[in-house]
């Protein structure tokens, strides 16, 4: 019987069956990676660079690409590279990092939503009271704890997965190592260890959502209140890109984890993972910028710079 302590390696799922096949995996992976790159990289530059982007809306979406570069860095390289050098497998010590390195980021990418989510609010529904409720030491704690909440979910559900001991072999359906894989393949008693720590996870990602939801109940209310149509137009274009963030991230990763396992599919398993853990890094950046013309102008700026000195 397999077990951790002897467990060297686990086999990920195949990028494809043929050669061919698997090259244009790579080219798919390689265009989307360089994508959410060059995205975020802008992103980060722009308001590194430009101090009239020196505000908390811009502070958090800054913190949000650095997130989704970690994120997509963590598992797209990795398929790359199986897909180049066609192989499949990944050291035992590869497997708990690549958990540990994932679920930081993605958490901490949540509970950084929460906060953009709540910055909107006071943006909107208590603009006097913005300066004061959204201080730079504000915004600093906020962001500390969503990396900090991060940290601290990873290290438990990776301490706790991989102490688990194996039954089921070692072969991962997924193209990276992903918990609820990991542990169809631990023993079912040992399963529901896991499962524990699993449920208090999901009250804490249910209460976010639920403040997410009341902020933007409280944001619309407070927005067709405004006289203007103007400002109404303001306030939501500041208001509906990080509403389709949020609502990708959390269909998607929601709809990965907690669908019933009479409809699971590696199929399916691949699709929803590809859905929540590469598109939102490559598709964010697009989302932000398309209706931002401060971001617009501020990455006007910064592309003008790099090409004239």
């Amino acid at each position: 019987m397999p077990n951790t302590s002897i467990m060297t390696e686990f086999l990920l799922l195949a990028s494809a069956d043929t050669r061919e096949l698997q090259l244009l995996t790579f080219w798919l992976f390689l265009g989307i990676y360089l994508a959410a790159l060059l995205g975020n990289s802008l992103i980060i530059a722009a308001v590194a660079c430009d101090h009239r982007l020196h505000t908390p809306m811009y502070f958090f979406l800054l913190n949000l690409s650095l997130l989704d570069l970690g994120s997509i860095s963590t598992t797209v390289p990795s398929v790359m590279a199986n897909s180049l050098w066609d192989t499949k497998a990944i050291s035992y010590a590869g497997c708990a990092a690549q958990v540990f390195f994932f679920l930081s980021l993605i958490v901490g990418e949540y509970c950084l939503l929460t906060a953009m989510a709540y910055d909107r609010y006071v943006a909107i529904c208590k603009p006097l009271h913005y300066g004061t409720l959204m201080s730079s030491r504000a915004c600093v704690h906020m962001a500390a704890a969503a990396w900090g909440s991060g940290f601290l979910n990873a290290l438990l559900h990776t301490a706790n997965t991989f102490s688990l001991p194996l039954c089921h072999g070692n072969v991962v359906d997924q193209f990276f190592c992903e918990i609820p894989q990991i542990l169809k393949l631990s023993c079912s008693d040992a399963y529901l260890r896991e499962a524990g720590v699993v449920v208090v996870s999901l009250l804490g990602v249910s209460v976010c959502f639920i403040f997410i939801m009341l902020s933007y109940v409280q944001i619309f209310r407070a927005v067709l209140r405004i006289p203007s149509q103007q400002g109404r137009h303001k306030a939501f274009s500041t208001c509906l890109p990080h509403l389709a963030v949020v609502s990708l991230f959390v269909s998607t990763g929601m709809f990965a984890y907690l669908k019933p396992p009479s409809i699971s599919s590696p199929s399916l398993d691949l699709i929803l993972a590809v859905l929540y853990s590469v598109v939102p890094p490559a598709v964010n950046p697009l989302i932000y910028s398309m209706r931002n013309q401060e971001l617009k102008d501020a990455l006007w700026i910064l592309s003008q710079l790099t090409l004239f000195h």
